[in-house]
């Protein structure tokens, strides 16, 4: 198994592609918010982060920095990044290892299925030399 790494969401393990690994991520938050191994203060996190983005009025007004729901989106993330932070390392790493067995999206360190042993492959065909004419 791949060995685990940081970005800006949080700890994932690497899967080849930016969504896949996202979703993971967001797979983990969600398995997190239901391990009671994780205090209720930290679960409080992503809560407020969403509660944050379905509030009608906008704390940071969107006219003001001219970046739209950009903000919007930075504190959902930010939620996400410190809730993950914040979490029992160990609780974090248990979930993050068990969701990266049960998917098998990484197929390359998986090996191809083989018929036969290596060097047992025969090939068998007619050797023609074709000097140009027809």
């Amino acid at each position: 198994m791949a060995e685990e790494k940081r970005n800006l969401l949080g700890p994932y393990i690497p899967e080849g592609n930016f969504f896949r690994e996202t979703v993971q991520q967001l797979k983990l938050v969600y398995n997190l918010m239901l391990d009671e191994r994780v205090p209720l203060l930290t679960k409080v996190i992503p809560v407020a982060s969403l509660a944050y983005l379905l509030m009608p009025i906008d704390v940071i007004p969107d006219f003001a920095l001219g970046l739209g729901q950009l903000d919007d989106l930075a504190i959902v993330m930010l939620g996400m990044r410190f809730f993950l932070e914040f979490a029992p390392p160990e609780v974090v790493r248990e979930h993050l290892k068990r969701l990266a067995e049960r998917i098998p999206w990484n197929v390359k360190d998986t090996p191809p299925p083989s018929s036969s042993a290596p060097g047992d492959d025969v090939v068998d065909g007619d050797y023609r030399e074709n000097d140009g004419s027809q």
